[in-house]
């Protein structure tokens, strides 16, 4: 079959996909695609998606098209890069699992009937279903492993190729981690802004919490939560800060019990992508310090908890969707009294909404997303403001 004709099975798909999802069809605009008799079906390296134009072709368009997400999923969340020193084989099972998850909880898209499916599994996080595949041993069966090595060379003279349709250089030009991964956050970024408002753009669960695990922090906590949470050099005479730069104090700081009272703001002006990146955001500040002890609450106009977070795997679902009151957090943590305590409240919202009169007893960092209030607008802490 000549290339013309193969890549309009793959437009057709891209077509059917705007009416099903939007977002979705955006963000297939940044794969590129290969067709290959080296693959079985479809598989992924995490920078191309490569099709057999024999076996691909021969499915029904709703399969097709469930293939394809199923690719462009494992490419967008980054599963060829996650998979690091374990068991390939393994992954690929608990990669799929989660992935399939996602595109039948969709509810537009079919998988070829062997596709691996485990309802008890799947709202899990991929590393999460890895664990849990070796600790109860459970058995699948694999038909397709589909997450190939990144540095395998396909044979590129029986090769056809379709450039992604957004860049003049495509994915493939890119070598390292760090830049695969900024392109996809890239294409998920503009993706979501390029779909934004359309009444069909509505996004699973699944996928916002599978998204929330790929955003990586982007503050420096480890040592954001030093600036204060050690004691300045007012408090120490022979305090000598060039120490800070040698990593001395911060090793220090490995081994003493750190107190953060964390509040994400889940008022009805916060979306669920800027839910994700408070996430990531208290992703890295759970992992800032081992002996970290973090409580987290939730507020809109009332807050929600507090939950004591060991780590991102006992996260509970956010609570609001109301106004915006930063009040509540800040009575609650006098109420119970953890001002007691030597610690840091860590408040991630847009900064508008209702301020206590009140400055709190312990020290204020607030994060910020992008448009977010102004730093004259915060009667107190220090504002970090995040990037889009």
């Amino acid at each position: 079959m000549e290339s013309t004709e193969l890549f309009e099975y793959i437009s057709a798909t891209k077509i059917r996909l705007r009416k099903l999802s939007p977002f979705f069809a955006a963000l297939s605009l940044y794969a590129e695609i290969d067709f290959s008799n080296e693959v079985q079906l479809a598989a992924t390296n995490g920078k191309k998606i490569i099709f057999n134009p024999i076996t691909y072709i021969q499915l029904p368009p709703a399969e097709r098209d469930g293939v394809f997400l199923h690719e462009l999923l494992h490419m967008a969340l980054l599963h060829n890069l996650r998979i690091g020193i374990r068991d390939h084989y393994i992954f690929n099972i608990a990669a799929d699992i989660v992935v399939n998850g996602m595109i039948i909880n969709e509810g537009n898209f079919k998988l070829p009937k062997y596709g691996i499916r485990d309802q008890d599994l799947e709202h899990l996080s991929v590393e999460e279903v890895y664990e849990l595949i070796i600790k109860n041993k459970k058995s699948y069966n694999l038909k397709l492993v589909d997450l190939i090595n990144g540095e395998k060379d396909l044979d590129d003279k029986d090769l056809k190729r379709e450039s992604n349709d957004i860049n003049k250089i495509g994915i493939n030009d890119l070598k390292t981690e760090s830049e695969i991964r900024n392109y996809w956050k890239q294409a998920i970024n503009d993706s979501k802004l390029i779909t934004k408002g359309l009444s069909k753009n509505s996004l699973s669960e699944s996928f916002e919490r599978n998204l929330g695990e790929v955003l990586e922090p982007e503050i420096d906590w480890k040592t954001k939560l030093w600036n204060f949470l050690v004691r300045t050099p007012t408090d120490f005479g022979e305090f000598d800060r060039r120490l800070i730069y040698s990593g001395l104090y911060l090793e220090n700081l490995e081994g003493e019990s750190i107190n953060v009272f964390c509040c994400i703001d889940t008022s009805g002006s916060i979306s669920d992508y800027e839910i994700n990146k408070f996430m990531s955001e208290l992703k890295g500040i759970i992992n800032a310090y081992p002996n970290l002890n973090c409580r987290l609450w939730y507020a809109d106009d009332e807050c929600y908890g507090p939950y004591d977070i060991e780590s991102m795997k006992n996260i509970p679902k956010p609570e609001g969707g109301g106004g915006t009151d930063f009040e509540p957090f800040f009575q609650d943590i006098s109420n119970k009294k953890y001002t007691n305590n030597e610690g840091v409240c860590i408040y991630l919202t847009d900064g508008f909404g209702y301020f206590p009169e009140k400055e709190p007893e312990l020290p204020v960092l607030w994060v910020v997303i992008p448009g977010g209030a102004d730093e004259e607008y915060f009667p107190f802490g220090e504002i970090v403001k995040l990037t889009d």
